[in-house]
């Protein structure tokens, strides 16, 4: 497989059409947003006012670290109009990108219980979705994610949350934050409850922990896709019930070694899940506090992968065919997919 030059596959990378399913809200605010709204809220937070400062201190020294770091940018977001325009510069990131079609972690209880009501928190990122919409041709939908380290309360504020105001964006379900002390389970009648409703099912699982809490997540919650699942890669029969199920890993290559879940690319189990047949998707996380964004990511996976152009054009339809996406929006994402192909390999 000829793997092209770095610069050539960076601009093949830079155009093609792609999804992102795996990309946090609060998560995806540009050092120089979190900066000035740290500047807003100077002497009441620990986040600094300096986009300088601010690489220093999104060095995680663990992933408990990095929820405790995340937690304190999540504190920045105080109002409906910060939620607002956090989510429309979003789409606009995404947008130079070439990204089509996202599907973004929104986790609403954190903002609720800052004072937000939640009927203006769903007012805003639906006035934020049309907006990017027009402006940018990006779709935005949302996943509802529960923030595992405030337990079973949070997960009752966002299931009410999800299916009193039901945005029309709304997608799936999900669950986030620390892994270890917050057993899948706890969550078992949440997310019953959001399918049942037609939402769909996308937890965390199998980043910082092993197996067993992807197991966890497949079996009490019901999961259609898995946010990182990395871990799967130590069990061959999880191996094969995700490649026989047709069960895609939601893989974040940079994020993982950031947050001292893997030791270095290197060491990175997407060769191994790839090797088994299990359907991966490429996404960046929290983009800016890893010093990344989805092209790179894409570049990182090729280089892993030994990746041609073609290669990583599979890549960007296995993000559109694994996504929650209706039926004619993939085709038509597809489409464009293979046109673009095409045009840049002729």
């Amino acid at each position: 497989m000829h793997t092209p030059p770095d610069d050539e596959l960076a601009a093949f990378v830079a155009g093609l059409p792609k999804a992102e399913l795996h990309v946090h809200h609060v998560g995806s605010a540009t050092p120089q947003t979190v900066a000035r709204l740290a500047e807003r809220h100077a002497g009441d937070t620990p986040v600094p006012a300096d986009p300088q400062l601010l690489a220093d201190y999104f060095t995680f020294t663990d992933f408990a670290h990095f929820i405790e770091v995340y937690l304190t940018v999540v504190d920045l977001i105080r109002d409906a109009e910060d939620v607002a325009t956090l989510t429309y510069d979003i789409g606009a990131g995404l947008a130079a990108q070439s990204v089509r079609y996202a599907e973004l972690t929104l986790t609403p209880y954190s903002s609720i219980i800052r004072g937000i009501p939640a009927e203006a928190y769903c007012e805003a990122v639906e006035d934020a979705r049309a907006r990017v919409a027009r402006d940018h041709g990006v779709e935005l939908r949302w996943c509802f994610d529960i923030p595992g380290e405030a337990g079973v309360p949070s997960a009752d504020v966002t299931l009410e949350t999800a299916l009193k105001q039901r945005p029309a964006g709304l997608v799936s379900f999900g669950l986030g934050g620390p892994e270890r002390g917050v057993p899948r389970e706890w969550f078992a009648p949440h997310f019953a409850a959001a399918r049942a409703a037609g939402l769909r099912s996308a937890p965390h699982a199998g980043e910082s922990t092993g197996p067993a809490t992807v197991w966890d997540a497949l079996r009490h919650l019901g999961a259609e896709r898995i946010g990182h699942g990395i871990a799967a890669a130590q069990d061959p029969e999880l191996l094969a019930h995700l490649r026989e199920h047709d069960i895609a890993l939601e893989v974040c290559p940079t994020s993982n070694v950031c947050t001292r879940s893997v030791p270095s690319l290197a060491e990175h189990p997407l060769p191994t899940l790839v090797a088994a047949g299990v359907p991966i998707t490429i996404n960046s996380d929290d983009p800016p506090m890893f010093s990344t964004t989805l092209n790179q990511e894409y570049l990182v996976a090729a280089r892993l992968l030994g990746l041609s152009r073609a290669g990583v054009a599979d890549l960007a339809r296995a993000g559109v065919r694994h996504s929650f996406l209706d039926e004619p929006g993939k085709a038509a994402l597809l489409a464009e997919i293979d046109a673009y192909t095409a045009a840049a390999t002729r």
